[in-house]
């Protein structure tokens, strides 16, 4: 004979559905932990389709719920050249970011080839518009907002940060407080000048990064597209004034200190915030600007600015 073995209702309270009886010879007790302590991570996240091709996210939520436990929002833009992106190259780092009270959002954007500059940071305007929009879903105050990039994402997360307000980024526009401050890991910030320091990269010809960004076309030659790509020049633009924390390697082999230090002079000499860490012996990047004291030194800039 049959026996039915669900309880109904089917969404029982745990504490009232009834544990198991059954035992094992060598079984051992181990009492369940009261809650979750790691961050849920959402991937694949959906957040546009551009000309028929989805762009995503992936959005790490740390642990809690409910409506009021909002939390600032990190918009994370990696770099890549402004080319294909590896959406999971610090995803680990960012995890452990989001266990202190932050939601990241990786940005996934188009590449420079086959979309050309200002893409990738209409594509961050378009994120960040859809994480606004989903405030409640992914428990986010909209109202706090970081931008954050490493190398050619930190490039555009300045432009996001100072272009909100310009139709030519946002298509509309938009309150200059979206973003309350950006955290600028080792980002170019005039393509006109890359060649002025040592190297290991041309960045100036038609096949050069900086030249596929452009268009294909020789940087220099670029016009309208290379001006608009200048951050100061965005800045000088723009009504936002978000304050900026700055980490740049001394010994950066593609994109030169100077481009950080003639930035950070720019800002401070108008009066604005800005603090500039130069990162002793420091590369294009490494484990120095994920290790713990970093990371310390980000949320401390950051929960000041939100504040």
């Amino acid at each position: 004979m049959r026996t039915e073995r669900y309880i109904e209702p089917r969404d029982v309270p745990l504490d009232q559905f009834p544990a198991s009886r059954v035992g094992a010879a060598r079984m051992q007790d181990l009492a369940s932990a009261p809650s979750a302590s790691h961050p849920r991570v959402h991937l694949g996240v959906e957040y546009a389709r551009v000309a028929g091709s989805p762009l995503h996210l992936q959005v790490i939520v740390p642990p809690g719920d409910g409506e009021d436990d909002r939390l600032p929002l990190v918009l994370y833009v990696p770099g890549s050249g402004w080319g294909p992106q590896d959406l999971g190259q610090h995803l680990a780092a960012l995890i452990a970011f989001a266990r202190r009270g932050f939601v990241v959002a990786i940005v996934e954007y188009r590449p420079s080839d086959p979309a050309p500059f200002p893409a990738q940071v209409q594509d961050a305007v378009r994120a960040l518009a859809f994480m606004r929009a989903n405030a409640g879903r992914f428990r986010v105050d909209p109202d706090r907002v970081v931008a954050w990039g490493d190398s050619s994402g930190a490039h555009t997360s300045l432009l996001l940060a100072y272009g909100l307000e310009d139709p030519y980024f946002s298509g509309r526009d938009c309150e200059s407080s979206s973003v309350r401050c950006v955290v600028d890991y080792f980002g170019p910030t005039d393509l006109a000048t890359m060649n002025d320091e040592p190297s290991i990269c041309d960045h100036l010809g038609v096949e050069s990064p900086e030249g596929v960004l452009m268009g294909g076309v020789d940087v220099l030659s670029a016009g309208e597209r290379l001006e608009r790509s200048r951050v100061l020049g965005q800045r000088a633009r723009s009504r936002a004034r978000p304050r900026v924390l700055i980490l740049h390697g001394d010994r950066d082999r593609l994109v030169g200190f100077g481009q950080s230090a003639t930035f950070a002079d720019a800002v401070a000499e108008d009066g604005d915030e800005v603090e500039l860490y130069r990162v002793i012996g420091a590369d294009h990047g490494g484990s120095v600007f994920w290790a713990d004291g970093t990371l310390d030194l980000v949320e401390s800039f950051v929960r000041a600015a939100l504040d």
